[in-house]
């Protein structure tokens, strides 16, 4: 498919762990840069506890002339905390921020002046004016701790409502829950642009994990099809990439907002996905 104005993107990375995963993902990053990416997100691990590999690579984004967007959990967090790490990613020349509650890492008590992501968004526009951009999460097939689907729906609102200018979803493999998910926002008022997440599959038991952790749906005949690989990984990148090519394609077929890729530290899968897409490179 091939637009005269492609859709814009963005790209997930994690921060690296070691010495050769630094020098990995900076050849990645050069690698995917060739898509004109709108900018970079960077996670932050349970608790903040990979904050110093975030903003460290964050940095590294920024220098290389992209734009970067830092992850920010608030659980277990204070408004002091929260208030230096922004003054600290404002100095670093970070305009955009992928606000959310975040998970506490294992064996870690509750605690924390923000008990909502909600409640952190709005902590940001109250302090920080229109300094930052500031995204949230959506779960177009319900957040997996939330009580109902008319509460989840409510909440999201509520958390636009706070002050977020976009979202970006949680990776799924059913358009139709987008769509209707968008469509019932738009019910209660939200106008923000609501940016698909996708999740190019390369691993099978990778993404059965993923998806139970998460709560996203993975329909029935692409897991039995992913099982029925076995350990044929090319057969699995193959359907896989036929499978998210036909997804994105859908989507852009109906005027999405952007795509989100989450990129799992690799190139080569959303490189090949965007050429399908008609996307010059």
């Amino acid at each position: 498919m091939t637009t005269s104005k492609p859709i814009p993107i963005s790209i997930e990375f994690f921060p690296p762990k070691t010495p050769d995963g630094t020098a990995k993902l900076h050849g990645v990053r050069q690698q995917l840069y060739a898509l004109r990416p709108e900018f970079c997100s960077v996670t932050f691990g349970a608790g903040g506890s990979t904050q110093d590999g975030t903003f460290g690579t964050v940095r590294d984004i920024l220098a290389e002339g992209m734009e970067a967007a830092s992850h920010f959990s608030c659980v277990g967090a204070s408004r002091a905390t929260v208030q230096g790490q922004l003054a600290t990613l404002k100095a670093m020349g970070v305009k955009r921020l992928v606000a959310l509650r975040g998970d506490l890492p294992s064996g870690y008590g509750a605690g924390g002046e923000f008990a909502y992501a909600s409640d952190l968004v709005a902590f940001i526009r109250d302090t920080t004016g229109d300094d930052f951009v500031i995204e949230v999460a959506a779960y177009p097939e319900m957040h997996p701790q939330a009580k109902s689907p008319v509460d989840d729906l409510k909440a999201f609102a509520t958390k636009v409502f706070a002050g977020a200018n976009a979202a970006i979803t949680q990776y799924f493999y059913n358009a139709d829950a987008y769509f209707r998910f968008v469509g019932e926002v738009r019910a209660l008022g939200v106008t923000v642009p609501i940016v698909p997440g996708i999740m190019p599959i390369t691993n099978s038991a990778q993404l059965m994990r993923f998806s139970d952790a998460c709560g996203a749906e993975i329909p029935r005949w692409i897991r039995l099809r992913l099982q029925g690989f076995g350990d044929d990984t090319a057969s699995i990148k193959a359907f896989g990439l036929d499978v998210v090519t036909d997804l994105c394609e859908r989507l852009c077929a109906q005027s999405v907002p952007g795509l989100h890729f989450y990129s799992m530290n690799q190139s080569g899968p959303i490189l090949e996905i965007c050429r399908r897409l008609g996307r010059g490179i």
